[in-house]
Protein backbone atom coordinates (compact mmCIF):
# COMPACT_ATOMS: atom_id res chain seq x y z
CA UNK A 1 0.00 0.00 0.00
CA UNK A 2 1.35 3.40 -1.01
CA UNK A 3 2.23 5.65 1.90
CA UNK A 4 0.77 9.15 2.07
CA UNK A 5 3.05 12.11 2.66
CA UNK A 6 1.05 14.34 5.00
CA UNK A 7 3.03 17.49 4.14
CA UNK A 8 2.63 16.85 0.44
CA UNK A 9 -1.06 16.14 0.86
CA UNK A 10 -1.64 19.36 2.81
CA UNK A 11 0.13 21.32 0.07
CA UNK A 12 -2.12 19.63 -2.50
CA UNK A 13 -5.21 20.61 -0.50
CA UNK A 14 -3.87 24.15 -0.24
CA UNK A 15 -3.53 24.35 -4.01
CA UNK A 16 -7.11 23.06 -4.43
CA UNK A 17 -8.66 25.38 -1.83
CA UNK A 18 -10.62 27.26 -4.49
CA UNK A 19 -12.23 24.00 -5.65
CA UNK A 20 -13.18 23.11 -2.05
CA UNK A 21 -14.73 26.55 -1.51
CA UNK A 22 -16.62 26.35 -4.81
CA UNK A 23 -18.14 22.94 -3.99
CA UNK A 24 -19.03 24.08 -0.46
CA UNK A 25 -20.81 27.20 -1.73
CA UNK A 26 -22.63 25.34 -4.50
CA UNK A 27 -24.02 22.73 -2.11
CA UNK A 28 -24.98 25.46 0.37
CA UNK A 29 -26.84 27.41 -2.33
CA UNK A 30 -28.62 24.26 -3.52
CA UNK A 31 -29.76 23.56 0.07
CA UNK A 32 -31.01 27.12 0.50
CA UNK A 33 -32.92 27.08 -2.80
CA UNK A 34 -34.39 23.66 -1.98
CA UNK A 35 -35.77 24.96 1.31
CA UNK A 36 -37.22 28.08 -0.30
CA UNK A 37 -38.67 26.79 -3.56
CA UNK A 38 -38.98 22.98 -3.47
CA UNK A 39 -39.50 21.62 0.04
CA UNK A 40 -43.19 21.33 0.95
CA UNK A 41 -43.92 23.28 4.16
CA UNK A 42 -45.59 21.37 7.00
CA UNK A 43 -47.53 23.04 9.77
CA UNK A 44 -48.13 21.74 13.29
CA UNK A 45 -50.97 22.56 15.66
CA UNK A 46 -51.50 21.03 19.09
CA UNK A 47 -54.43 20.73 21.46
CA UNK A 48 -54.21 19.33 24.98
CA UNK A 49 -56.65 17.40 27.11
CA UNK A 50 -56.46 16.75 30.83
CA UNK A 51 -57.81 13.89 32.89
CA UNK A 52 -59.89 15.16 35.78
CA UNK A 53 -62.44 13.80 38.24
CA UNK A 54 -65.95 14.85 39.18
CA UNK A 55 -64.93 14.47 42.78
CA UNK A 56 -63.74 17.78 44.22
CA UNK A 57 -61.50 15.91 46.66
CA UNK A 58 -59.25 13.65 44.64
CA UNK A 59 -57.92 10.55 46.33
CA UNK A 60 -54.54 9.02 45.65
CA UNK A 61 -56.23 6.09 43.88
CA UNK A 62 -58.10 8.40 41.52
CA UNK A 63 -54.94 10.30 40.60
CA UNK A 64 -53.08 7.03 40.09
CA UNK A 65 -55.92 5.69 37.91
CA UNK A 66 -55.89 8.78 35.73
CA UNK A 67 -52.13 8.53 35.20
CA UNK A 68 -52.45 4.87 34.25
CA UNK A 69 -55.20 5.75 31.78
CA UNK A 70 -53.06 8.31 29.97
CA UNK A 71 -51.24 5.72 27.82
CA UNK A 72 -54.50 3.89 27.08
CA UNK A 73 -56.27 7.11 26.12
CA UNK A 74 -53.35 8.05 23.86
CA UNK A 75 -54.01 4.91 21.81
CA UNK A 76 -57.78 5.48 21.76
CA UNK A 77 -57.27 8.96 20.28
CA UNK A 78 -55.86 7.38 17.10
CA UNK A 79 -58.43 4.58 16.91
CA UNK A 80 -60.78 4.19 13.93
CA UNK A 81 -63.75 5.02 16.15
CA UNK A 82 -62.34 8.48 16.86
CA UNK A 83 -60.59 9.34 13.59
CA UNK A 84 -63.37 8.15 11.28
CA UNK A 85 -65.77 10.40 13.16
CA UNK A 86 -63.32 13.30 12.84
CA UNK A 87 -63.17 12.65 9.09
CA UNK A 88 -66.93 12.71 8.78
CA UNK A 89 -67.38 15.80 10.93
CA UNK A 90 -64.85 17.81 8.94
CA UNK A 91 -65.59 16.21 5.52
CA UNK A 92 -61.91 15.36 5.10
CA UNK A 93 -60.70 13.72 1.92
CA UNK A 94 -58.22 11.54 3.83
CA UNK A 95 -58.15 7.81 4.38
CA UNK A 96 -57.94 6.53 7.94
CA UNK A 97 -54.27 5.69 7.35
CA UNK A 98 -53.49 9.19 6.05
CA UNK A 99 -55.18 10.82 9.02
CA UNK A 100 -53.52 8.39 11.45
CA UNK A 101 -50.06 9.38 10.12
CA UNK A 102 -50.82 13.08 10.55
CA UNK A 103 -51.58 12.76 14.26
CA UNK A 104 -49.07 12.33 17.06
CA UNK A 105 -50.30 11.72 20.59
CA UNK A 106 -47.99 12.13 23.57
CA UNK A 107 -48.32 12.41 27.32
CA UNK A 108 -46.67 15.19 29.30
CA UNK A 109 -44.25 13.51 31.70
CA UNK A 110 -45.60 12.88 35.21
CA UNK A 111 -48.89 14.63 34.47
CA UNK A 112 -52.43 13.71 33.47
CA UNK A 113 -52.20 15.79 30.30
CA UNK A 114 -52.35 14.37 26.77
CA UNK A 115 -51.08 16.40 23.82
CA UNK A 116 -52.58 15.90 20.37
CA UNK A 117 -50.33 17.25 17.59
CA UNK A 118 -51.43 17.36 13.95
CA UNK A 119 -49.03 17.93 11.04
CA UNK A 120 -50.47 18.99 7.69
CA UNK A 121 -49.49 20.94 4.59
CA UNK A 122 -52.53 23.14 5.25
CA UNK A 123 -52.23 25.09 8.51
CA UNK A 124 -55.99 25.60 8.78
CA UNK A 125 -56.57 21.85 8.47
CA UNK A 126 -53.94 21.13 11.12
CA UNK A 127 -55.75 23.39 13.57
CA UNK A 128 -59.23 22.04 12.75
CA UNK A 129 -58.18 18.38 12.95
CA UNK A 130 -56.41 18.85 16.30
CA UNK A 131 -59.42 20.58 17.87
CA UNK A 132 -61.98 18.20 16.39
CA UNK A 133 -60.00 15.13 17.49
CA UNK A 134 -59.88 16.44 21.06
CA UNK A 135 -63.62 17.23 21.00
CA UNK A 136 -64.65 13.83 19.59
CA UNK A 137 -62.40 12.05 22.08
CA UNK A 138 -63.94 14.01 24.97
CA UNK A 139 -67.44 13.04 23.80
CA UNK A 140 -66.64 9.36 23.25
CA UNK A 141 -64.84 8.55 26.50
CA UNK A 142 -68.02 8.53 28.66
CA UNK A 143 -69.50 5.87 26.36
CA UNK A 144 -66.35 3.76 26.41
CA UNK A 145 -65.54 3.93 30.13
CA UNK A 146 -68.78 5.23 31.68
CA UNK A 147 -66.76 8.02 33.28
CA UNK A 148 -66.40 11.69 32.41
CA UNK A 149 -62.80 12.41 33.29
CA UNK A 150 -61.62 14.17 30.11
CA UNK A 151 -61.66 17.93 29.54
CA UNK A 152 -60.08 20.01 26.82
CA UNK A 153 -57.30 22.08 28.40
CA UNK A 154 -56.04 24.14 25.44
CA UNK A 155 -57.41 24.41 21.93
CA UNK A 156 -55.06 24.29 18.96
CA UNK A 157 -54.03 27.52 17.28
CA UNK A 158 -53.12 28.13 13.67
CA UNK A 159 -49.38 27.82 13.05
CA UNK A 160 -47.60 30.91 11.77
CA UNK A 161 -44.47 29.20 10.43
CA UNK A 162 -43.65 25.84 8.87
CA UNK A 163 -42.25 23.31 11.30
CA UNK A 164 -39.94 21.59 8.82
CA UNK A 165 -38.27 24.59 7.20
CA UNK A 166 -35.48 26.58 8.82
CA UNK A 167 -33.48 28.27 6.05
CA UNK A 168 -30.46 29.40 8.16
CA UNK A 169 -30.13 26.00 9.82
CA UNK A 170 -30.57 24.10 6.54
CA UNK A 171 -28.05 26.34 4.76
CA UNK A 172 -25.42 25.75 7.45
CA UNK A 173 -26.09 22.01 7.29
CA UNK A 174 -25.70 21.92 3.51
CA UNK A 175 -22.53 24.04 3.73
CA UNK A 176 -21.06 21.45 6.09
CA UNK A 177 -22.07 18.67 3.70
CA UNK A 178 -20.51 20.62 0.83
CA UNK A 179 -17.27 21.06 2.78
CA UNK A 180 -17.06 17.33 3.50
CA UNK A 181 -17.77 16.49 -0.16
CA UNK A 182 -15.19 19.03 -1.32
CA UNK A 183 -12.51 17.65 0.98
CA UNK A 184 -13.41 14.11 -0.02
CA UNK A 185 -13.20 14.89 -3.72
CA UNK A 186 -9.82 16.59 -3.36
CA UNK A 187 -8.51 13.64 -1.35
CA UNK A 188 -9.62 11.23 -4.11
CA UNK A 189 -7.95 13.43 -6.73
CA UNK A 190 -4.76 13.48 -4.66
CA UNK A 191 -4.79 9.73 -4.03
CA UNK A 192 -5.07 8.88 -7.74
CA UNK A 193 -2.73 11.65 -8.91
CA UNK A 194 0.31 9.90 -10.37
CA UNK A 195 2.18 13.01 -11.52
CA UNK A 196 5.65 13.69 -10.11
CA UNK A 197 5.63 16.75 -7.92
CA UNK A 198 9.24 17.02 -6.69
CA UNK A 199 12.75 15.60 -7.08
CA UNK A 200 12.44 13.41 -4.01
CA UNK A 201 9.59 11.47 -5.64
CA UNK A 202 11.78 10.67 -8.64
CA UNK A 203 14.53 9.25 -6.43
CA UNK A 204 11.98 7.22 -4.48
CA UNK A 205 10.17 5.80 -7.52
CA UNK A 206 13.10 4.96 -9.84
CA UNK A 207 15.93 4.65 -7.33
CA UNK A 208 18.20 6.99 -9.30
CA UNK A 209 19.89 10.17 -8.07
CA UNK A 210 18.68 13.51 -9.42
CA UNK A 211 21.53 15.42 -11.02
CA UNK A 212 19.71 18.73 -11.39
CA UNK A 213 16.38 20.48 -11.50
CA UNK A 214 14.91 23.34 -13.53
CA UNK A 215 13.19 26.18 -11.74
CA UNK A 216 9.56 27.01 -12.59
CA UNK A 217 9.51 29.82 -15.11
CA UNK A 218 6.77 32.39 -14.74
CA UNK A 219 6.35 34.93 -17.48
CA UNK A 220 6.85 38.45 -16.23
CA UNK A 221 8.70 37.38 -13.07
CA UNK A 222 11.90 39.22 -12.22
Amino acid sequence: METIDIKEMLNYFKNKISLIILITLLIGIVGCLYGIFIEVPLYKSSSTIVLVSDNSELTYNEVSLNKNLVSTYAEIVKSKRILNQVKNNLNLDYSYGDLYNKIEVSSVTNTEIIKITVTDTNKKNAKKIANETAKVFEDEIPELYSISNVNILDEAEEATTASNINIPKQTILFLMVGLVLGLGLVFVLYYFDRTVKNAEQIETKINLPVLGTVQDYKKGAK
